[in-house]
């Protein structure tokens, strides 16, 4: 089940989240109504060089206190430029949560080492502090979910307000684990986020790897440590793109065993070095990035990128399509054609084959 579409313009022109809002509509009937979720790339560009902090509180008198907390952890290594409530239009969805949003400068004795220095604040925050959840910490974009159906949540958080280069978004159908708010996808970490359709049966083992590197899970489903696998490979481990995604969805042994010799021990020692970030089962998922990646060739993309593949035998959908310098990527084709009706071309990825869209320099 679960819908996924997201879009990029390659010439970064802002779009209102209203579009991807209507687009995500037309694929409702594959959830439930327990989790939608936007992430919009672009939408703070008065605050676009500070780490932008979407985060869940709980709902109860004591929220302020909690705020708190959530300073104090922060201005350890920096300063809290602004905090506010997220504007939401209360008569839409009754408040599990209180979505608040910190903009934050680090100091800059640690602009060396300060994306290693949000990772462990966001693992700090989501496992020491009741009543918060960090579920948006990168710059320059804002992670918008709930439980509730996909015009609702738009709705909720008045995404037509919003501007921004590429969105994603996802409308949840929970299956192994509940519905609730911090469950609802997309999922974020910096500037990684991930829509996933599918089910990740290797979770266990995934999240003792990715645990075993600090990063704590703690949103109660599967999808949560995709996002931590993305930054862990291709930030932290500086592998190129290409490479990373082979380690996510490995070729199939057989598949490398009939490789050249140079290019066979490569692949072999991505698939026994990186055994634990293999993701098993179904799955097609989308990532938006304006992380820098390296590719085999050599060449460095520092803008926004944005990523679609699918597990290795396409157990489920995945369809590109263009029009100008959009590209969608998406679990349906009329979901794109919803907001885009004429397409300039429109294709289905191999099974696991990566589809990598970069933005015009």
């Amino acid at each position: 089940m679960c819908g996924i579409i997201g879009f990029i313009s390659k010439k970064k022109r802002p779009i209102s989240g209203d579009k991807i809002a209507i687009a995500l509509d037309s694929l409702k009937e594959r959830g439930n109504g327990q989790g939608s979720g936007y992430v919009g790339y672009g939408i703070y560009p008065k605050y676009k060089d500070s780490y932008a902090l979407h985060v869940f509180l709980n709902n109860t008198p004591d929220h302020y206190e909690i705020i708190s907390k959530v300073k104090d952890t922060l201005e350890k290594y920096g300063k809290v430029i602004k905090d506010e409530e997220i504007p939401t239009n209360g008569e839409i969805l009754k408040k599990e949560f209180i979505p608040w949003r910190f903009f934050y400068d680090f100091h800059t004795s640690y602009k060396d080492i300060e994306n290693d220095l949000m990772v462990n604040m966001v693992m700090e925050i989501n496992d020491k502090i009741d009543g918060a959840f960090v579920f948006s910490s990168g710059k320059n974009l804002g992670v918008f979910k709930a439980s509730g159906w996909p015009m609702e949540v738009a709705e909720f958080y008045k995404l037509d307000q919003y501007k921004g280069y590429m969105w994603l978004s996802h409308a949840r159908y929970p299956t192994n684990t509940k519905g609730w708010w911090g469950g609802a996808h997309p999922f974020n970490i910096l500037n990684w986020s991930v829509v996933h359709n599918g089910e990740i049966t290797s979770y266990g083992t995934n999240k003792r790897y990715v645990e075993s590197f600090g990063y704590k899970c703690r949103m109660l489903t599967d999808t949560e440590v995709v996002a931590y696998i993305f930054d862990l490979l291709i930030r932290k481990h500086e592998l190129p793109v290409e490479y990373a995604l082979s380690a996510i969805a490995p070729k199939f042994w057989k598949e490398i065993d009939l490789m050249e010799k140079d290019e066979r021990k490569t692949y072999e020692s991505i698939r026994m070095t990186y055994g634990g970030a293999v993701l098993n089962g179904p799955f097609a998922i989308i990532v938006g990035t304006h992380e820098g990646m390296v590719f085999m060739n050599g060449d460095v993309e520092k803008n926004n990128s944005m990523i679609g593949i699918t597990d290795r035998i396409k157990l489920r959908p995945l369809v590109v399509a263009e029009k100008d310098d959009l590209v969608f990527v998406s679990s349906e084709e009329a979901a794109i054609r919803r907001i885009s009706p004429e397409l300039d071309k429109v294709e289905m990825p191999d099974a696991g084959m990566p589809v990598i869209v970069k933005m015009e320099k």
